[in-house]
């Protein structure tokens, strides 16, 4: 049962990693470089870990079906971050995060397709009470025009392809793991963390370069902020990664649906959101439809 609650552990400082980006997106930097710090400022750590697991023993064997899975993984998880800093901005925090972790329910979708794991009927029902927790999630009281335009918004939009990014990449992320040759758990996921945060910290840093080249030098000025971002992010992966060796990545984002109760702290605490009576609605919705999942898949 490790990997339950190195799934908890992983929700916990994936919240605390969204409401430091959330600040810093919040004028310090924009939707780009918040994503940014989250990669440079773990990569050197990340880095150092698994050297010191992999000590004076060899590399293990790193062969190129575990480079197609860490690049591709790690190219949908900057894309999937990118939309939620820039969901932040459009529905408050605790939305904004139940809308990401409809990546539970795509997980299970995305798993199926690349790694061969079955759905049952169960779980199929389980899929669609989700989304019906998303469409009562979706609606904009205050967006003008009928129905149809209330519940097909923007926020809408950038939730769901966060989510369906986040879960090739965790569908990505265990299989690459698993290509690593060792039979340690931890050394496997810390090799890939590595691997992975050097290559998205190379990429941001070459996007960034070229699309907004003030933020690099922003992201430096912020790194008292901006290193914890880091930090929290790294501790998250490789609680991530190492349940990813341990059970199937659906299963995984299952258990760590409880994130949606730890935003709902943070919205409260840190942020003074409130949220109506049909968001919790969706919310509640979309979370029993996961319970629903492990049960049921």
């Amino acid at each position: 049962m490790a990997w339950v609650f190195l799934s908890i552990a992983a929700a916990a400082f994936q919240t605390l990693r969204f409401v430091l980006q959330k600040r810093l997106s919040m004028g310090a930097l924009s939707a780009g470089g918040a994503t940014f710090a989250r990669f440079v400022y773990a990569a050197p750590v990340a880095a150092g870990l698994a050297a010191v697991l992999v000590g004076a023993g060899s590399m293990p064997g790193l062969g190129a079906a575990f480079w197609s899975y860490a690049l591709v993984g790690g190219l949908a998880q900057i894309a999937g971050t990118w939309c939620v800093v820039a969901l932040f901005a459009r529905r408050n925090f605790a939305v904004g995060i139940t809308f990401k972790k409809t990546e539970v329910v795509q997980t299970a979708l995305v798993g199926f397709v690349l790694l061969g794991d079955r759905i049952s009927m169960g779980a199929v029902a389980a899929f669609l009470a989700g989304l019906a927790g998303v469409l009562a999630l979706s609606g904009m009281p205050s967006a003008p025009g009928g129905r149809l335009r209330r519940l097909v918004n923007p926020a809408a939009g950038l939730g769901l392809i966060s989510g369906a990014l986040f879960a090739v990449s965790a569908a990505c992320y265990r299989g690459a793991t698993l290509q690593v040759d060792s039979d340690d758990a931890l050394l496997r996921a810390a090799v890939t963390l590595a691997a992975v945060t050097l290559a998205q910290t190379v990429a941001m840093a070459g996007w960034l370069t070229w699309r907004e080249p003030g933020q690099l030098a922003r992201v430096a000025g912020a790194w008292r902020g901006a290193v914890w971002i880091g930090l929290a992010g790294l501790a998250g992966s490789l609680c991530w990664f190492t349940a990813f060796t341990l059970q199937n990545a659906a299963l995984v984002f299952a258990v760590g649906q409880v994130e949606v109760i730890f935003s709902l702290v943070a919205s409260a605490r840190v942020f003074n959101e409130r949220l109506t009576v049909r968001e919790a609605g969706g919310i509640a919705l979309l979370t029993a439809s996961i319970v629903a999942l492990v049960w049921l898949g």
